[in-house]
């Protein structure tokens, strides 16, 4: 079964879940503001107005324009693929008055991002359609059916994803020997792109700042392209990197500690801070489990770094991973303003998160470490090897 039918297959049993009659995905020219959902939905872009269309009693159907059609059809996805000429309109509604689905989901949010892909011009093409019909206020937020098709990852979704961190941590473990004192940030990032490059392996996201490489104290931090700035004895150096395989990230930080002259070890100052980071690792895993809330998995991890002495970080303490770096609605965060209802979901079995906190030891640089756990029946495992010993250099 391919991804396309396996995820069509789980929208449907998502539809009799949430008690929603009709899922619609509408979008147009979707190289240019697609619909992050259409992965799941369609096997490449669409030019013309297009509406994917799931029920709850198992029909489903594809509405596209003529020369998208054929390619749908391939997916094998859907009862039946109509490839129109001069407009949706006419077969949209025939179709739905045939369904008369007591409600319509589609795809906009207020609190999630991933689930907010029906522009607002759509949306009102849309409604105005259903107008005509009188089906217009039968429309409500899918979000609900979104976050759950990709939240729930498939046993062929997290296999992929466990390569992917395979790969990165492999590539961690060759940098390792090419960081040296007088080598900058370009160069460590412009290492790691050429091992990515060699097994033919795209970045988990833009290459710009994948990935990222911060040495010694007073850096950006995150979310910022590697610098000249070199790498000195006695820094702490950290990067945040991830691939892509077949579509699906890893997203990984390691953390390296670059010894002094006469150093055969990492000062205790910045062991401190590591081991703290480890610590709070591991308990973050272990407070994960099936309908807990994100945010009292965040409030562990925060504790834990405030107690040993340091600022509690200004973060999430971790994101979902997919189709991209950061996907899904519910995060293991604090409940705060930017996050909206994110911290408040409930975690669910087959989410796929990162466990990230940092703290900063003096003059050193940033401590992180960025894993990877997918939550199980009653817990959650680690999709790689955790980092638990500090990588020397020099």
């Amino acid at each position: 079964m391919t991804l396309i039918q396996e995820k069509i297959r789980q929208s449907i049993g998502l539809l009799q879940e949430f008690g929603v009659d009709c899922w619609i995905t509408f979008t147009r020219e979707s190289d240019i503001c697609g619909d992050p959902t259409l992965v799941f939905l369609a096997p490449g872009p669409v030019t013309w107005h297009s509406a994917f269309i799931v029920c709850a009693d198992g029909r489903t159907r594809a509405i596209v324009g003529l020369y998208d059609q054929k390619g749908v059809e391939e997916t094998g996805a859907y009862d039946k693929v109509v490839g129109y000429v001069t407009g949706i309109k006419e077969p949209l509604l025939e179709f739905l008055k045939d369904v008369n689905p007591r409600t319509i989901a589609v795809n906009y949010s207020k609190a999630s991002e991933i689930c907010d892909g029906l522009t607002h011009g759509m949306y009102l093409t849309l409604h105005d359609f259903l107008a005509e019909a009188g089906l217009a206020e039968r429309l409500v937020s899918a979000e609900k059916i979104v976050s759950a098709l990709r939240e729930r990852k498939s046993a062929a979704e997290i296999g992929w994803m466990r390569q992917a961190v395979r790969a990165t941590e492999d590539i961690f473990d060759l940098v390792v020997r090419f960081i040296a004192p007088g080598r900058t940030e370009s160069e460590i990032a412009a290492f790691i792109l050429a091992e990515a490059e060699r097994r033919k392996l795209p970045t988990a996201w833009g290459r710009a700042t994948c990935p990222a490489v911060f040495t010694g104290p007073d850096t950006a931090q995150a979310h910022y392209a590697p610098t000249g700035r070199t790498v000195e004895a006695g820094h702490v150096l950290n990067m945040d990197f991830g691939v892509k395989v077949e579509g699906y990230c890893s997203d990984m930080q390691r953390t390296f500690y670059v010894l002094a002259p006469g150093e055969t070890a990492a000062p205790d100052d910045v062991m401190k801070g590591f081991r703290t980071i480890v610590r709070t690792v591991e308990e973050s895993k272990a407070a994960i489990r099936p309908g807990v809330e994100g945010r009292a998995v965040d409030a562990v991890a925060r504790s834990i770094v405030v107690e040993a002495g340091y600022a509690e970080f200004p973060h999430a303490l971790g994101h979902q991973v997919g189709r991209f770096a950061h996907d899904g609605t519910a995060l293991l965060g604090p409940a705060w303003e930017k996050y909206a209802q994110k911290p408040f979901q409930k975690l669910e079995e087959g989410m796929v998160f990162t466990i990230e906190p940092r703290l900063t030891v003096p003059g050193r640089g940033v401590v992180t470490i960025e894993e990877m756990v997918v939550v199980t029946r009653d817990g959650a495992e680690w999709l790689g090897r955790p980092q638990r010993d500090i990588f020397l250099v020099g």
